[in-house]
């Protein structure tokens, strides 16, 4: 049986509250390779995968080794910080709860490493739920292209155009629609409303708002 409707999860500001951590973990490290990092400059690049924005965006970046290197020691300290003070995403395990009881399916479509989504998988209360997981290890372009979610959608059975992407960044907003999904827009720190007034409707700051019906009105548009 075809299932009504699915829902793919963005990982970062959409189940997991995570700007503070990544920002942290991303400044440490680069302070420790005699790099900067300002917010701003962590800002831009938040929503894609690490070696995207080390390969385009740092003056002089390492060789595929390095960067490979440095990915996993910013990413391994950002596990360690999570695991010690998970910062919870206010109604993401209601919404996951309330959407499993409805017998929708769900999927994580993230750009971030298959560690980093198996530690928010395990944090969350509800994590186990969500059985399909694509990662930036599954991709070999990341947001904005829409292979994660292209991916993502397969695994649920689904087309894309039958799923609701919930995103807070404006590069996964863009993979979303390239893809042919339907998009909610989810207003986390370090976003304005006005970086995703393409997404078919937007919420502010947390899924407290979100209901299985509201996402059911933007599927069926």
């Amino acid at each position: 049986m075809v299932a009504e409707f699915g829902v793919i999860f963005d990982m970062d500001g959409v189940l997991v509250n995570s700007y503070e951590s990544h920002l942290k973990t991303w400044q440490e490290c680069c302070r420790r390779h005699g790099r900067d990092c300002t917010e701003a400059e962590f800002l831009a690049g938040f929503g894609r995968t690490s070696r995207e924005v080390i390969r385009d965006t740092w003056i002089n970046p390492p060789d595929d080794a390095g960067i490979a290197a440095f990915d996993e020691e910013k990413e391994q300290a950002w596990r360690e910080l999570i695991s010690r003070d998970f910062p919870h995403m206010p109604g993401a395990d209601d919404l996951i709860r309330s959407l499993a009881a409805a017998g929708i399916p769900m999927a994580i479509g993230s750009s971030g490493p298959p560690g980093n989504v198996a530690a928010v998988a395990a944090q969350l209360h509800s994590g186990h739920l969500i059985r399909t997981r694509i990662t930036g290890a599954d991709v070999i372009q990341g947001k904005p292209h829409p292979d994660v979610f292209l991916k993502a959608a397969a695994g649920l059975g689904l087309p894309p155009e039958r799923c609701v992407v919930l995103e807070d960044a404006p590069v996964g907003l863009a993979a979303a629609l390239a893809a042919g999904a339907r998009c909610l827009g989810v207003i986390s720190r370090g976003r304005r409303w006005e970086q995703l007034e393409g997404a078919h409707d937007r919420v502010l700051n947390d899924l407290q708002e979100v209901t299985v019906a509201r996402l059911r009105r933007i599927v069926n548009g």
